[in-house]
């Protein structure tokens, strides 16, 4: 009884000790810096160009002076955000399906990245603006891609890019602020 008793004194503060010093971790999320969002108001593109549109006032448009760019290139930049949508513009001559197959080639171009690829159509006929969007999930360098045309004379296309390192889960609350501006343009669009 008396070396249970000692072996009791021993044991218990060896116990607690093993026991307090484990420390039990628990890994903390990633966090992600807050975004503080502008408020939506509109202002309109229209500078002679074969098209028109609304943009946000905190973007601005400028016209791309890259080497090889054409006439009525332009692109859409949102300093806040690292983004810009870059512009092209083309006039159809007989070559719509080769238009609209590039566009269709780019967007799928993100397929070994991407984690689904949406398609969604759109058709205005009171403005004669029809057009596909396609929005790129996952970790690709474009997430928004559409374009735009009377399927006659005008083939207008835009595609969104990040100036970052493509993350999904740290660019969505932008991209899901960016892309209501994107549903705007293609919403007030109209051809000159």
């Amino acid at each position: 009884m008396k070396n249970s008793k000692i072996f009791l004194i021993l044991f218990i503060p060896i116990l607690f000790l093993a026991v307090s010093c484990e420390e039990i971790y628990t890994p903390k999320p990633h966090g992600y810096l807050r975004i503080d969002f502008p408020e939506k108001k509109y202002r309109k593109f229209d500078n002679n160009y074969p098209y028109k549109f609304d943009y946000p006032i905190y973007a601005q448009v400028k016209d791309d002076k890259t080497k090889g760019a054409e006439k009525y290139w332009s692109n859409i930049n949102f300093p806040a955000f690292k983004a810009t949508i870059n512009v092209t513009y083309k006039d159809i001559t007989n070559n719509f399906s080769v238009f609209e197959d590039d566009t269709r080639k780019m967007a799928y171009k993100h397929t070994i990245k991407a984690d689904a690829i949406n398609e969604k159509v759109w058709i205005n006929t009171e403005k004669k603006v029809y057009g596909i969007m396609y929005e790129i999930k996952g970790n690709t360098a474009s997430s928004v891609q559409f374009y735009l045309t009377d399927s006659v004379k005008h083939f207008f296309r835009a595609a969104l890019y990040f100036n970052v390192q493509p993350n999904k889960d740290s660019l969505r609350p932008s991209l899901k602020f960016i892309k209501q501006d994107i549903d705007t343009l293609i919403n007030t669009f109209e051809w000159n």
